[in-house]
Formats: C-alpha cells, structure tokens, sequence
C-alpha cells in the first residue's frame, strides 16, 4: 500500500507540471493574440505555447534532478545519428504493412482531387519529412527521455512506460474546438478552454485514438528500455510513423463506407483499432522472446 501511494505521486507530479504549463500558456496567449492582434484562435495559441514550455521545461527539470544528456538517453552526435537511420528504418518496417493493408481493404482510397508533378510531390516528401523529424526531436526528449527517465528511478519500469505513454497519448487529445472572437477575450478567457481541452480527454469519440496513441507510447517506451543511451532509436522510429501518416493523408481519403472502416480512427486515418493490435502484439513477441532468450540463455 505504501510503495502504491508514493508512485500514484510519482505519477501526478508530471501533471502538476503539465497545469502549471498549461496555465502560463492560457495567460501567455493571451497578451500574444491581443497583444499583436492576431486573427488566430486563442484555443490554437495556448496549445502552441503549452508545448513550447514543456519542451523548454526540460533543461531546468534535467538541472534539477541532476540528469546528464545520457541519464535521458541521448548519445554522441555520430551514435544518435546511426540510432535515428536504424530507428526510421524500424518505424518503416512497423507502420507501412499497416498502410498498405488499409489501402488493400478499402479503408483508404487514393485521393484523385489531388494532382501532382513531380516537383510538387517531392516537395511534400521533404516538407513531411522536416516535420516528422521536428516533431519527433521535440516530444521524445520529453516523454521517452526526461519523464520516463525520472519515472523509471522511482517505481518499476513497466509502470513508467505506462503512465510516461498515458501522458504522450493525452498531450495530443487536449483539445477544444471553442474559437472567442479575438475582441471579446480577456486574461482569463483561456483558462474556460483549458478546462474544455482536459475535459475532452473523456470525450467517447476519441477513445479508440488515445489507447492507440497509448499504445505507440508503449511500443516507444520498450525500444527506450533496450539502450542505456537509445533515444535515437525512438526519434528515428516516431519520425519514421509521423512521415508515413502525413503522406498518407496527403495521398489518400478514408472511405467511411468501407466495412472495415472501424479499425481507423477519425484521428488522422491511421491511428485506431488496427494500430492498437499490431503494435501490441509486436510489443507482446518481443518480450516474450526476450524471456526465452533470458530462460534459455
């Protein structure tokens, strides 16, 4: 009972840490869109800012807690680089049979509105590609290096994978969908839409999407485990998925009508039921092999 309460603490710390962000972005976006008189969504610049401090977040928390580059993962430049090349080669290797399985079933049609040259697409090709890697540097630090990293010091390994996975998976779902008209808005108009976005954690539409997104949080975490200093093999792997998912939406359409049209989420076509299993299911393997190889060996 003892060892349950200090790790149920353990576990809210990061959401304590998570309001404290959330709540300095509702302020912070504020004086942004009034401030500067931007036409844009108050709701979408607290997101914005909300990530933008949890990332900054990390390097005084790493001073605090007296963490090295290498205690969250992160190996020389020339180590990280190799980790990354083998890390998207495994992430093409885990989501692309997912892919082409939705688009053999009819889940995803080719979107033929769309119309490309050669420039066009390898444009797209690129762009895609500098934002997965965007992405990708900026959440694995945070979640599969600081707060797993912390986690896994004060409680078993395989509870730190899950809850470092529950909060990668809930940072994408805090979302509301209520625009203030930028006149109307003041100091406090974003602490209201702060509430809807957790609120929506709960939202029934969403769930399929969030255990996925759990999921790859899971399948993340277990590759982390492998290597004292392996996070490039997850920056290389998320970045790998997010390129994949981003030219997918680009290429093709969900059929709503097809009858397997369940194993996706509304999310972004890919991420649902589907995803849960195989990557669950590749997680399962591995770790079965793993003690066998340890029995055995």
């Amino acid at each position: 009972m003892q060892n349950f309460i200090r790790w149920l603490a353990y576990a809210l710390l990061p959401l304590l840490v998570l309001l404290a962000a959330a709540s300095a972005a509702c302020v912070i976006g504020y004086f942004i869109v009034h401030g500067l008189e931007l036409q844009y969504p108050l709701r979408k610049m607290i997101s914005k800012v909300t990530e933008v401090l949890l990332v900054l977040s990390i390097f005084p928390l790493m001073a605090r807690l007296k963490f090295a580059k290498s205690d969250i993962g992160l190996a020389s430049i020339s180590v990280f680089g190799k980790q990354f090349g083998l890390g998207f080669g495994l992430g093409m290797l885990t989501l692309l049979p997912v892919i082409l399985l939705l688009y053999g079933i009819g889940v995803n049609i080719i979107d033929t509105s769309q119309t490309w040259t050669i420039g066009s697409f390898l444009a797209k090709l690129l762009l895609s590609l500098a934002a997965a890697i965007l992405i990708a540097l900026l959440e694995e630090p945070l979640f599969r290096g600081l707060l797993l990293s912390q986690l896994k010091t004060k409680m078993p390994l395989t509870l730190a994978i899950l809850i470092s996975s529950v909060y990668y998976a809930g940072l994408h779902f805090l979302k509301t969908d209520t625009d203030l008209p930028v006149s109307e808005i003041s100091v406090v108009s974003g602490f209201p839409l702060m509430l809807e976005a957790f609120t929506n954690l709960l939202n029934p539409q969403i769930q399929s999407a969030l255990w996925s997104l759990v999921t790859v949080g899971i399948f993340l975490g277990v590759l982390r485990s492998q290597f004292n200093t392996g996070l490039g093999w997850c920056v290389g792997c998320h970045a790998s998925w997010v390129w994949q998912i981003k030219l997918s939406k680009s290429l093709f359409n969900t059929d709503p009508a097809s009858p397997y049209h369940a194993w996706v989420s509304s999310y972004d076509g890919i991420i649902g039921p589907l995803v849960t299993l195989w990557l669950g299911a590749a997680v399962i393997l591995f770790l079965s092999w793993r003690s066998y190889r340890r029995y055995t060996g």
